[in-house]
């Protein structure tokens, strides 16, 4: 089943089996996710008493509350009034036209000097006469009344009289509204007139009460209210009242409270009853889940690397990815038990120190940005809208930093080192939250932060190592720390070499030390090289003295051998070493250094061997069945394996001999299309040379020759 799972897994098709697998993380992700965005609910009643207190989950605006403070404001604003000066002037030319129509009636009824007893018009006619002239104004001013017996009564005075009243009475009225009289004013304005005339010598004590009671319909406001403007004023007032909001966290409803109708009303607003059940919290959080899974896919689509690698480099992120979603739901769990946020304890690095070291530092930031948004929404505490924005970014920066410190190194002591800056920073990223909240903390709760944030790194290094080798071993993943355990020579097949082929250790030591140099100068992996080359020639252990290394005296086995055999003895300590190391489930990279580290080169001894025996042979039988090398790391193995082989046959040693031999063999690779399949430049190709050539002057130098 193992087998067919293997051979299924290679042979899919990448953009097929992401598409699947990113499918089942989005579901499962969904899953852990669901109830750390469920709103919660409560079956609750009218007019019933609530069993536990309940605080709104967000920040809403109560519209009717901001309705009812917008209708307060607006009956509250003072109204906008405007004096008219022209109101004195006209109310003024009212009393002085009255007083003229009743002049002008009198002087044009004069008695008639015979019969002084007869008026032209009778009192009657008189009247008539003074009520049709003054209809005019009482239509303009409804409020002016005048009575008959009003009118009788001044027409009986004398015109000298009339003229000192009506002087009177237009000054009084030109006194009182020359001042700005609103509605409100009327009736003291009205008594002051009143009181002005009683005391007034020029009204005779029989028109007293005519004259008050014209004087006070003469009074009206002066000061109204503009409505255009005190309109404008109160939309304004309106449009700068905040709106009223339920803030989120705030105590709705307290435990044991009654719930009447204006409670149950914001419970319904801020959706808090069970009938309310909302859809947005599921479709957002779906949003979220696509948005995750595009960014991984895109990741892996734009990759530029075998399927095969990222397949497994897939699986590896996603792992360790569902292993960070485990330990944020534990968290979770436990944090609501807890009156501090446990959500500090997170291992901040473990995302960017796992896939750094198994996969590498561009995936790291991936999963480190992709981890602090989702611990952000399941690590959510109290009432935040939605995310736990500290707990994100704490993640985030401790992440973003062990990847920095981490570097290229994947020693144990270096994880550690590494792990405990990222605890210094977790404590100053606490520091600074605990100062931003501005709350008040007592010393255990300060001591809790301090210890999870320390904690929290150390954790990430603990874990990272604790987890390396079970993912090494299921991925079959080479790592820094494989590798260094590799490197050991006790190791049982170092062993082997060691003490069946000393010539051939002593050569592989040497070609580590070459190809570890010259892959640090082009930026590849030097380790990897440096241990692939302890076990490159692995193969020669099955025939040992076939190979000039571990020959002593003058006996060479080829002698005695035709060219064909010697050819298949040479060429299988490739294959030979390659299932050697696939027997003892050595990783997939070193199994491919023993097998690719000759390429397709050209067994020329052999082959000049075997037209010297007069045999007709073509020069693709004397070459390695190959693959090519494939990677930068064994195209270097390949360049320091014959550099080291070639520069034993030097009598004494000098650079200029080592840079001469150093260049004819790279420059007969190249011609030979051994790096074709390697992204080897020709830089890089210059770079190695001369790192080779340094390395090997070092190693024979000229000596002090010391006196017998």
């Amino acid at each position: 089943m193992f087998k067919t799972a293997k051979k299924l897994f290679t042979s899919l098709k990448f953009n097929y089996f992401s598409l699947f697998i990113i499918s089942l993380v989005a579901i499962g992700l969904f899953s852990f996710m669901y109830d750390s965005v469920k709103q919660e609910t409560y079956e609750l009643h009218e007019f019933k008493i609530s069993p536990k207190t309940i605080r709104s989950l967000k920040t809403i605006e109560d519209t009717v509350k901001t309705e009812q403070e917008k209708r307060r404001i607006e009956n509250e604003v003072t109204p906008f009034y405007q004096f008219d000066e022209e109101v004195s002037k006209t109310r003024q030319a009212i009393a002085a036209s009255l007083f003229d129509f009743i002049i002008e009636e009198k002087k044009a009824n004069i008695p008639d000097p015979e019969n002084p007893d007869k008026l032209v018009k009778s009192r009657s006619e008189q009247i008539e006469e003074v009520r049709n002239k003054f209809k005019k104004l009482e239509k303009e001013e409804p409020g002016l009344r005048l009575t008959d017996e009003a009118i009788a009564s001044l027409l009986t005075a004398e015109v000298s009289d009339l003229t000192k009243m009506k002087q009177e009475i237009v000054s009084i009225i030109g006194e009182e509204l020359s001042k700005p009289v609103r509605s409100e004013d009327l009736s003291a304005v009205r008594y002051e007139v009143e009181r002005k005339l009683r005391s007034s010598e020029a009204v005779p004590p029989a028109e007293l009460q005519t004259m008050i009671t014209l004087g006070r319909s003469l009074v009206v406001e002066t000061e109204t209210i503009n409505k255009e403007l005190t309109d404008k004023r109160i939309e304004e007032e309106k449009n700068a009242v905040e709106p009223t909001r339920i803030l989120q966290g705030q105590v709705i409803v307290r435990e044991g409270q009654f719930i009447d109708s204006e409670i149950y009303r914001q419970l319904e607003l801020t959706g808090l009853l069970t009938n309310q059940s909302s859809y947005k919290p599921m479709i957002g959080l779906i949003l979220y889940v696509l948005f995750v899974s595009a960014i991984i896919y895109l990741h892996f689509a734009t990759w530029r690397t075998d399927n095969y690698q990222k397949k497994k480099s897939l699986l590896i992120a996603i792992a360790v990815f569902f292993i960070l979603v485990i330990i944020m739901k534990l968290l979770s769990l436990i944090d609501k038990e807890f009156d501090v946020q446990v959500a500090f304890l997170f291992p901040t690095a473990l995302a960017p120190l796992l896939v750094k070291l198994l996969l590498n530092e561009r995936l790291a930031y991936m999963m480190t940005i992709v981890t602090a948004a989702t611990a952000g929404i399941m690590l959510l505490e109290g009432f935040s809208a939605i995310m736990q924005m500290e707990i994100a970014l704490y993640i985030l920066f401790g992440g973003v930093i062990s990847i920095y410190l981490l570097g290229n190194n994947g020693r144990r002591s270096n994880i550690l080192r590494t792990s405990l800056v990222v605890s210094v920073s977790n404590i100053l990223f606490v520091a600074f939250y605990l100062q931003m909240t501005q709350s008040t903390y007592d010393l255990s709760e300060l001591s809790f932060y301090l210890i999870a944030a320390f904690a929290s790194g150390i954790l990430s290094g603990a874990l990272t190592i604790g987890l390396m080798p079970f993912f090494e071993s299921f991925f079959g993943i080479l790592s820094d720390m494989r590798l260094i355990e590799l490197s050991n020579p006790n190791h049982p097949l170092l062993k082997k070499v060691l003490t069946e082929t000393p010539g051939t250790y002593h050569h592989s030591v040497m070609v580590a030390n070459l190809a570890d140099a010259a892959c640090e100068s082009v930026g590849a992996n030097g380790l990897l090289a440096r241990v692939g080359s302890y076990y490159h020639d692995i193969g020669k252990t099955v025939r040992p003295n076939f190979f000039i290394e571990n020959q002593h005296g003058n006996l060479n086995p080829h002698d005695e051998l035709p060219p064909e055999k010697s050819r298949d003895i040479i060429i299988a300590h490739a294959t030979d070493g390659a299932e050697l190391l696939t027997k003892h489930k050595m990783p997939r990279e070193i199994i491919d250094i023993a097998r690719q580290h000759h390429g397709t080169s050209f067994l020329k001894f052999f082959f000049v061997k075997a037209k010297e025996l007069g045999q007709d042979v073509i020069e693709d039988d004397f070459r390695y069945p190959g693959p090519k090398p494939q990677t930068k790391e064994i195209a270097i193995i390949s360049i320091a394996d014959s550099v080291e082989a070639a520069v034993r046959t030097i009598k004494e040693p000098t650079p200029d001999k080592i840079a001469k031999l150093v260049n004819s063999i790279i420059t007969s690779k190249l011609n030979d299309g051994q790096f074709d399949e390697c992204e080897l430049s020709m830089k890089e190709l210059r770079k190695v040379e001369r790192v080779i050539c340094e390395t090997l002057n070092g190693f024979y130098h000229s000596r002090i020759e010391y006196p017998e």
